[in-house]
């Protein structure tokens, strides 16, 4: 599938895209449609066009869910300086919000870490719906950034949180598609996250007389799923 955005630059292009679709940075090639310099007269932009890299076929979410469960932490003590700076920044921020809390590496993957917070107060951490979590996520990642280590994406988790989320979120895309080939009516979810939008997407994207689409602005979009019937 393809996508167009604009940014001041390449780079910012670039990284609403990944935000939006929420997709890494290996998983779209980039096409750039128009460029516009900077001048007394006009702001500047760039346009491109994204190709989402799905030859293959998306992931199924039961697939995902099988990876997710077959990590395994070797060490959860950081092993390098970024390691050791991050999870210091991610305490301090917690403490400074006046909550104790344990932060360990949960696991490893090619540019990703995962990141474990233990603490008797993960429900505020966690917040409605995540968006505690998501907003501490984001602080990390930014973190990561102004380490040098923008390919790497922070994940943050408590209590297994992002799991249950994942897994409610699935039986929530297949009622929904029942209840849209019932009434053949469109239905409109809960504002989510570019992840947890892409999650629904995923796992509907194989139901022939089903489609979805994200509506709305910011990063807390909501997807609509619709009656499309069989062709």
């Amino acid at each position: 599938m393809t996508y167009e955005y604009e940014g001041k630059t390449e780079k910012e292009a670039i990284e609403l895209a990944a935000n939006d679709l929420g997709l890494e940075r290996d998983q779209f090639d980039v096409e750039i449609l128009e460029t516009q310099k900077k001048s007394i007269f006009n702001k500047g932009y760039v346009k491109i066009r994204i190709h989402t890299l799905d030859d293959a076929g998306p992931k199924s979410a039961s697939f995902e869910h099988e990876e997710r469960y077959s990590r395994i932490v070797a060490n959860p003590l950081p092993q390098d300086e970024f390691e050791q700076k991050l999870i210091e920044f991610i305490k301090t921020i917690i403490e400074k919000m006046g909550y104790d809390v344990k932060v360990s590496v949960a696991y490893r993957e090619e540019r990703k870490v995962g990141i474990n917070l233990d603490s008797s107060y993960s429900s505020i951490l966690i917040g409605r719906k995540g968006k505690n979590l998501d907003s501490l996520q984001l602080l990390a990642n930014i973190y990561a950034g102004r380490l040098g280590h923008e390919e790497v994406r922070v994940i943050l988790d408590t209590e297994n949180y992002r799991i249950r989320r994942e897994e409610s979120l699935v039986r929530l895309a297949y009622t929904t598609a029942d209840r849209v080939r019932s009434s053949r009516n469109s239905i409109l979810l809960e504002p989510m996250n570019p992840f947890e939008r892409r999650l629904i997407h995923t796992t509907l994207n194989d139901i022939p007389d089903v489609d979805t689409k994200s509506e709305g602005e910011g990063v807390y979009k909501q997807v609509r799923v619709l009656y499309k019937g069989v062709r």
